[in-house]
């Protein structure tokens, strides 16, 4: 498959998993991480022994553009277009409304929502291009319906749907697909901070009554990024166990 993925935030439980499952497939895979890279730049050494020239692990502020482009420049000039932009990048905090500082909201929405922002804008050009291209944008079932003390991480995955909705629309007669992934419960680092108390609770409230797992959420976005969802753009795909229906 001469296909190439770019994932952002790729260091994280989420991402890691979704990379393996595109290498796997036979993508080449570009691994963006910020500060946190020693793990996936062993996983593309481990990559690069069994096939070579399959992935690359490449640093970058996905709040600044020009970092941005830097990143997409150096991954074109490794394995040519990006084919598959899966916006992973994210924070979460858990805070008191009346607490949030001005702080605390910009570096959410940079994050989760401007990041995704410039990574869209500088794919976008060349998939409009080719006529063909892949986006997976990463929210939350609290984008869905809301989470107490996380009402700007709340508010922030929201609008990664409705910016997948509108992009969807404005890219589908290019043949452009918009898609996102709205995991819930997942055991990953980031729920880390969880007690066994609270994770046992959570996974009492899901229906299917287990935790997921950041496998199940990496096969959703290789689901949205391959053939079999050419006639699927614009839609919210949600693997939470049924804990939002």
């Amino acid at each position: 498959m001469n296909q190439t993925v770019l994932i952002t935030g790729a260091s994280g439980g989420i991402g890691q998993a979704t990379a393996l499952v595109f290498w796997q497939k036979g993508y080449k895979v570009v691994l963006h991480y910020h500060t946190h890279g020693e793990t996936l730049q062993t996983l593309c050494r481990d990559m690069n022994s069994t096939r070579p020239s399959s992935a690359i692990a490449l640093s970058a502020d996905i709040t600044s553009r020009s970092q941005v482009n830097a990143l997409f420049d150096r991954a074109e000039k490794e394995f040519g277009s990006v084919n598959v932009l899966v916006n992973n990048a994210g924070i979460a905090q858990q805070k008191l409304f009346t607490e949030l500082s001005d702080s605390d909201w910009d570096r959410m929405f940079n994050t989760n929502v401007k990041g995704m922002f410039y990574c869209c804008q500088r794919a976008v050009p060349q998939m409009i291009r080719q006529k063909r291209g892949k986006i997976v944008n990463i929210s939350s079932m609290w984008g869905q319906v809301g989470a107490s003390c996380e009402v700007h991480y709340s508010a922030a995955k929201g609008a990664v749907i409705a910016f997948t909705k509108a992009l969807a629309k404005e890219l589908g007669p290019s043949g452009i697909q918009v898609n996102c992934v709205a995991p819930g419960v997942i055991d990953t680092p980031m729920n880390g901070h969880l007690s066994p108390d609270v994770m046992k609770a959570l996974r009492d409230e899901t229906p299917l009554g287990t935790i997921g797992t950041p496998q199940d959420v990496a096969e959703c976005i290789l689901f949205l990024s391959s053939p079999l969802s050419d006639f699927i753009t614009g839609q919210v795909l949600a693997p939470n166990g049924g804990i939002v229906i």
